[in-house]
């Protein structure tokens, strides 16, 4: 940020120095892109994403991600210290429509018939995240998503101290989405997902108890 302050201060005392040729809005916006465009890049460089070695950023944060092994399954701990998720640079948010919620973090799955997938989860509350599952095409933008895990609303008819929400991910992709209830100790609501050719999350069935 101070770099581009000191250039855009050298820029309006060239712009202000008599003999010279001024330069047009178009000029100085392109100029300014330019020197934004190299503050970013070091940004990343920081994270561990080097657009010298790539021209695309989201498969440089991809590939800087730890990898969450299958199969995977809610655990209170797990949705509470997110263990090997790392923070999404913000240069990233906007490829992902992330702008408007406090410190996204991800982490990979194992690759499934070509798809890219990474868990991502954003902060509602203090140490209370929601959870969701991205599906990624080959130049690594997002496809769909899928909410596996939300906090819950506090005029929400679900009582939290009754039922939890639980998702598990098993090692052929077969995703399941569930409410369980504390007390009977059995499943309330559930629906399966798969991933389908065109990288979409399909529910192949649901069950309501």
């Amino acid at each position: 940020m101070k770099q581009l302050t000191v250039i855009l201060a050298t820029m309006l005392l060239l712009l202000s120095c008599g003999g010279r040729r001024q330069l047009s809005p178009e000029e100085l916006s392109h100029k300014l892109d330019s020197v934004k465009n190299v503050e970013i890049n070091e940004h990343l460089k920081l994270q561990g994403i080097d657009l010298e070695q790539s021209d695309n950023p989201l498969k440089m944060f991809y590939d800087s991600l730890n990898l969450q092994t299958l199969p995977i399954s809610y655990t209170e701990n797990y949705v509470r210290f997110l263990p090997a998720f790392k923070p999404i640079p913000s240069e990233i948010l906007h490829y992902m429509d992330l702008q408007d919620y406090n410190e996204p973090k991800a982490v990979s799955l194992p690759e499934s018939l070509g798809a890219k997938l990474i868990l991502v989860a954003v902060d509602e509350s203090p140490h209370l995240y929601s959870v969701w599952l991205y599906s990624l095409n080959d130049d690594y933008m997002p496809v769909d998503k899928l909410c596996l895990y939300a906090i819950e609303d506090k005029d929400d008819a679900i009582n939290p101290d009754e039922f939890i929400q639980y998702f598990s991910i098993t090692s052929d992709y077969e995703i399941h989405l569930l409410d369980y209830s504390k007390k009977q100790h059995k499943t309330r609501y559930e629906e399966i997902y798969y991933i389908d050719v065109s990288r979409k999350f399909v529910m192949r069935e649901s069950s309501l108890e």
